[in-house]
């Protein structure tokens, strides 16, 4: 698969994983369904599910640490400011820092996958869906796999390939 065609299956995942409400229940279920895979299958992760406003669910599990959460938040800005999952900017981008045209500074912002648009029918994209912890493509799996299984829909018909 070209990155062009990866680009487009990640515009097709922000545009169909779309919630009808989001709130402190769905947050928790999307949240906890993800922290019990990672449970399960020992992975290592730091999840957060948050509006712009405010935190709604975190969780950490073992083999985390502090800087797995600055990735964290690293990401929630980079997703708010461009309005797409963060891995959408690894391929449009490349790997690495903002250019200094871009203002992004790189203490506050990352190229790095994990960082999966929340979007509300009508609403549009009211916050984010961030995942740290393994490789960024397997971040942003991990969000894509959460948000198909909390909307019923297969996770093979939204996911990347293997790379």
């Amino acid at each position: 698969m070209s990155d062009n065609d990866e680009i487009a299956r990640v515009i097709r995942q922000e545009n169909k994983l779309v919630l009808s409400v989001f709130d402190e229940a769905v947050a928790f279920e999307i949240g906890s369904s993800i922290r019990a895979r990672a449970l399960a299958e020992g992975l290592s992760l730091v999840v957060d599910l948050r509006t712009w406003d405010r935190q709604l669910f975190f969780s950490a599990t073992p083999g985390t640490s502090a800087d797995n959460a600055e990735w964290v938040r690293r990401k929630i800005n980079s997703v708010r400011r461009f309005q797409r999952a963060s891995y959408r900017l690894v391929l449009e981008r490349g790997e690495g820092p903002f250019s200094v045209q871009s203002g992004a500074d790189p203490a506050d912002y990352v190229i790095a996958g994990g960082g999966f648009p929340i979007r509300v029918q009508g609403a549009g994209i009211v916050g984010a869906l961030t995942i740290s912890g393994l490789p960024g493509r397997k971040d942003h799996g991990v969000a894509v796999d959460a948000l198909c299984d909390h909307l019923g829909m297969a996770r093979a018909d939204y996911a990347l390939p293997e790379a």
